[in-house]
């Protein structure tokens, strides 16, 4: 009896499968390219993680290493620098970027006229769109020693030119600084339409009690967009090792001590020493896996936060 039931649950099922599939035939022939890329750019290269554990020659595996790569790769003082770097530069961007983006969002929430609103929104949006390697000369042009206006403005009053993009000192800061300008008044965006989404008669309610805007900021609004906060915090977290074109547009051999990320030290292994490629491969292995780590706490804190999962 049991196993006719079953004969019978699993075609009942096969046909509510054929059922399915034919109604929704259209949208799955237009799944089929976005299906394929991944396939052929996402998941057959996975098949390259297999270098490295192997000493890798110029027509293949030489002989099977093990996990010695990943032991020198951890005894690697140039690499030790380039993960702390990483850790140091994606939580400045981070803490800084979300910053300034409510910030952005709740001055901008503030404009009463519609026009200069939009205006302003416009204007700030727009560096969103250029690409790095616009921004990255843009800068180099407004901070050049030489010719650039900072320098020029410094050298006004008494000053001496700094050399922004070769000094530890002043590198990170002017990265986080563009980072900023570029990111900001996109970033913003989801804040903003948390934001739209306030009851407004709370805001009435706390005028008639006395409470003026910046009580209103602290006791309504935050509040109110908490769960936004915390959803793109946990996101943002989840990817925080990926800032390889930013830094390899605007990174010098003078500025590695305080520049040179996970990202870029893979791709010197990897591209200028064709002898390393198997440590490169363990380097960009290690960092997935501690992407993965990182997904899996965010979305671990998700759950324990707000209840729900993000994945």
């Amino acid at each position: 009896m049991a196993t006719v039931l079953k004969v019978g649950l699993q075609k009942v099922t096969q046909s509510r499968l054929f059922v399915r599939l034919n109604k929704y035939k259209m949208f799955y022939v237009m799944f089929i390219p976005a299906l394929l890329f991944y396939i052929c750019f996402e998941y057959m290269p996975l098949w390259g993680l297999r270098m490295a554990f192997y000493e890798w020659g110029l027509f293949g595996p030489k002989y099977f290493k093990g996990f010695d790569n990943f032991v020198e790769l951890l005894s690697s003082k140039l690499f030790l620098v380039s993960f702390v770097n990483t850790i140091i530069i994606s939580g400045y961007n981070l803490i800084y970027g979300m910053l300034a983006a409510i910030t952005f969002a709740l001055l901008l929430n503030e404009i009463p006229n519609g026009v200069f609103k939009k205006f302003t929104q416009t204007i700030v949006y727009l560096p969103h769109f250029l690409s790095w390697v616009v921004v990255a000369s843009i800068f180099a042009m407004l901070l050049s020693p030489d010719s650039g206006i900072v320098n020029e403005i410094i050298k006004h009053f008494g000053g001496k030119p700094i050399y922004f993009f070769i000094s530890t000192r002043w590198w990170r800061t002017i990265f986080v600084l563009i980072n900023l300008w570029k990111g900001t008044g996109w970033a913003a965006i989801i804040y903003l339409a948390a934001l739209a989404g306030v009851d407004p008669q709370l805001y009435e309610a706390a005028a008639i009690d006395g409470a003026g805007r910046l009580r209103q900021t602290w006791h309504i609004t935050l509040p109110a967009i908490q769960s936004t906060i915390l959803v793109v915090f946990i996101l943002n977290l989840a990817k925080i090792l990926n800032i390889f074109h930013p830094v390899f547009l605007m990174y010098n051999p003078q500025v590695y001590p305080v520049a040179d990320v996970i990202d870029t030290y893979t791709y010197r292994l990897g591209f200028t020493s064709a002898s390393d490629v198997d440590l490169a491969t363990a380097v960009g292995l290690f960092k997935s896996v501690i992407c993965l780590i990182l997904v899996v706490i965010t979305n671990h804190l998700s759950k324990k936060i707000k209840g729900e999962k993000i994945l």
